[in-house]
């Protein structure tokens, strides 16, 4: 929702009044930077409509069949599992008091920093034939080739596990904080109507939190949707694999481009569900004040029980990838760590930090004058240009390149006529276009969290400011910016982690021979060289836990 919608109707109308509700410059800048966001999402979805090639045919008959099965059942088995481990977690935490629990709450956000592709990685090592699983079969006596495709996790089910490792935090987070916004009054009042506390749980808890659990669960499918890491490396055929597959290999961007819009219209099932859930809550709570949560104290059988809830998913979400990567670093860090690394991390925090330093830009722009010019255009192109996060990496990619590419051709052309020089690819595979494809992908992190910011200034600190002759602009920079720093600052972090782990938009837009943490990660253990990718993978495990941290800190501060 844009900002100027969260804004009472007599504040609407004041600001109306001070600040003016034409279409003005701020509206015009703002619905340009909109637009040209939303491109990339228009030009796949209206390519569907285009002439098909012969080798869009070829996929249809040979791989979009398999494409759907596999992608839906990957999609479908990593959100219950994801379901199983986040959910049990989450109500333990927030409802019981037991051994360890502190440790937990902040604990179980942690395999957020790990991406999925480098958990993936991790895992096949960890199953590996000189890995430490079967390497502990054998010092025990046990042959484990014995145990022969019992080990083998390199299948649909092992990427369904390893994914719902690295992503149940987003279930977990959702689920906690529901739970805690449940007044304690509602699970007494189910207990004296003769209902346990796991009976309230499952008739109450559950119920009340369906919105949330369902935004949750999304977000864990949008994820699974849009990995390509893992799912290359595991050998699945999905579409967002497909869409490398018919770029590099077939070479016909028609069919690259429609195999697009199927993973979009995917995205777009995903988000419709998500709304209809939401538009189906039929449970509130009544106007009773709210009551100070009080966690029930356990025994020492049950606080086991609880610990074992939690330390199955912290386990196999963090503590195990991360051992494995320290002793992958161990072996390899003097063979690996050079200029050459150093470069890496260099390329891979300016990249971050350009990307993040535009996503604040263009954020504050569009959230500063839906505020101040709540003009429908404004809003309607804020909303759209907003959906890339929800858009798999390689989808924008290939809805960024084609129109690029298109740019390039009619630059060449131009120049070649009037100037008798050729321009070449000017646009194609250079920084900028990397840099305008994470603006389109990561602008949503940024506008929420700024947007969040906002919401917390009145109405009256611009009207004081105007009275005062500061015109827009000056009250942007020298009140408004001072006043929501903290919230600028938290958004560009979370949009600098975010690009530091993006793997497909980089491999594709990438400039030529220009390496990141993530592309040598995976190239790395694309190779056969998974130790070798550890020590890229821990910088950005060691950068990815401070938002998680971040997290939980927050929502301790909500009483969780």
């Amino acid at each position: 929702m844009a900002l100027a919608g969260a804004l009472s109707l007599a504040d609407s109308v004041r600001v109306q009044q001070v600040f003016g509700r034409k279409f003005n410059r701020w509206s015009l800048a703002t619905s340009l930077v909109g637009l040209a966001l939303a491109v990339p999402i228009l030009y796949v979805a209206l390519q569907v409509f285009g002439d098909s090639s012969q080798a869009w045919t070829f996929v249809v008959v040979h791989w979009v069949y398999d494409y759907a099965l596999n992608s839906s059942a990957l999609l479908i088995g990593v959100c219950l599992l994801a379901m199983a481990m986040g959910i049990p977690a989450a109500w333990v935490v927030t409802m019981y008091s037991f051994p360890a629990r502190g440790f937990f709450a902040w604990g179980l956000v942690l395999p957020l920093a790990l991406p999925s592709y480098v958990t993936a990685y991790t895992y096949v090592g960890i199953f590996d034939y000189r890995g430490p699983v079967r390497t502990l079969l054998n010092v025990l006596g046990m042959d484990s080739l014995a145990f022969g495709p019992g080990l083998d996790i390199v299948n649909i089910y092992g990427l369904i596990a390893v994914m719902s490792f690295a992503l149940y935090p987003y279930v977990y987070l959702t689920a906690r904080a529901s739970f805690a916004q449940h007044s304690n009054a509602v699970i007494e009042v189910a207990q004296s109507l003769g209902r346990t506390r796991s009976g309230a749980f499952w008739r109450v808890a559950m119920p009340l939190s369906r919105p949330a659990l369902v935004g949750g669960v999304s977000l864990v499918g949008l994820e699974t949707l849009n990995e390509y890491g893992a799912v290359k490396y595991y050998g699945l055929d999905t579409f967002t694999t497909g869409i490398f597959s018919a770029w590099y290999s077939l070479g016909d961007s028609d069919a690259a481009t429609r195999l697009a819009a199927c993973a979009l219209i995917g995205v777009f099932v995903v988000l419709s569900f998500e709304q209809w859930q939401r538009g189906q809550r039929r449970f509130a709570e009544g106007g009773r004040p709210k009551l100070p949560l009080r966690r029930q104290r356990l025994s020492t059988r049950k606080g086991l029980v609880a610990c074992g809830i939690c330390a199955l998913p912290f386990f196999l979400g963090f503590a195990i990838p991360i051992l494995q990567l320290l002793s992958w670093a161990a072996l390899t860090w003097r063979r690996v760590i050079g200029m050459d690394f150093f470069i890496l991390m260099c390329n891979s925090f300016a990249i971050s930090a350009v990307a993040s330093l535009l996503v604040l830009g263009c954020a504050v722009l569009m959230v500063f004058t839906a505020r101040l010019y709540p003009v429908f255009a404004v809003r309607s192109l804020g909303r759209v240009a907003t959906l890339g996060y929800s858009v798999p990496g390689a989808v924008i990619a290939i809805g960024v390149m084609l129109p690029i590419a298109w740019a390039d051709s009619l630059i060449d052309g131009i120049a070649t006529t009037w100037l008798g020089i050729s321009t070449g690819l000017l646009l194609s595979n250079s920084m900028g276009t990397l840099q305008y494809a994470y603006l389109v992908r990561f602008l949503a992190v940024g506008y929420r969290a700024v947007e969040a910011g906002f919401e917390g200034l009145s109405i009256h600190v611009e009207e004081a400011a105007r009275t005062l002759g500061a015109g827009p602009w000056r009250t942007l920079i020298k009140v408004d910016v001072p006043l929501v720093n903290m919230a600028l600052i938290g958004a560009g972090m979370l949009v600098f982690i975010d690009v530091l782990k993006e793997l497909p938009l980089t491999l594709i837009l990438r400039p030529f021979n220009f390496e990141t943490l993530a592309t040598r990660a995976f190239e790395l253990a694309s190779d056969e060289e998974v130790a070798a990718s550890a020590n890229a993978s821990l910088i950005i495990v060691a950068i990815g836990a401070v938002p998680a941290l971040m997290l939980n800190r927050i929502m301790g501060r909500e009483g969780t």
